[in-house]
C-alpha cells in the first residue's frame, strides 16, 4: 500500500430518529441481520457469544457494553482467527442523529476490496436509516 492510499474512511448517515432509539436498536445483536448484511443473514447467541453466518463463514461478533455515549464499537473475529475492530458512533444531531462507521483498510486488503467494503458499509447504514425512519 502506498502512502497516498487512504487507510481509514469515515462513513456516515443522518437518521431522523432520536439518538437513544437508534442506539438501542443497533446495539441489540439480534437486530444485526436486519440491517448489517455484511454480518450475514442470521445470528444466534451460543454460550454467551454472538455467532453470525456471514459471507466469510461463521464469525463471532462482540459489541461494546451498553453505554450512554453512543459507542457501538464491535469486534468481528473471522474464521481465520483474525479480529477486526469496527468503531461506530451514534451522535446526536438536532432531533435526529448521525451514525458514523470508521472503516479501516487491513494491510492485506486491495484498494478494490476496500472500495467494496466501503460500499457494503454504506448500504448497511442506508438500511439502518430506512428501518429506523419507517418505524
Amino acid at each position: 500500500m502506498t502512502t497516498s492510499e487512504t487507510r481509514t474512511r469515515h462513513l456516515s448517515i443522518h437518521v431522523d430518529r432520536p439518538t437513544r432509539e437508534v442506539y438501542d436498536y443497533a446495539a441489540d445483536p439480534s437486530h444485526l441481520p436486519e440491517w448489517a448484511a455484511g454480518l450475514g443473514g442470521s445470528i444466534e447467541e451460543i454460550d454467551g457469544q454472538w455467532i453470525a453466518d456471514s459471507p466469510m463463514g461463521r464469525v463471532v461478533v462482540a459489541l461494546a457494553p451498553e453505554n450512554d455515549y453512543g459507542v457501538l464499537d464491535h469486534d468481528v473475529t473471522l474464521p481465520s482467527g483474525e479480529t477486526v475492530h469496527n468503531p461506530v458512533r451514534v451522535i446526536a444531531d438536532g432531533t435526529g442523529c448521525e451514525v458514523v462507521f470508521t472503516l479501516r483498510r487491513r494491510p492485506d486488503m486491495s484498494a478494490e476490496e476496500f472500495r467494496r467494503d466501503a460500499a457494503a458499509v454504506s448500504a448497511d447504514l442506508a438500511t439502518l436509516k430506512r428501518l429506523m425512519e419507517d418505524r
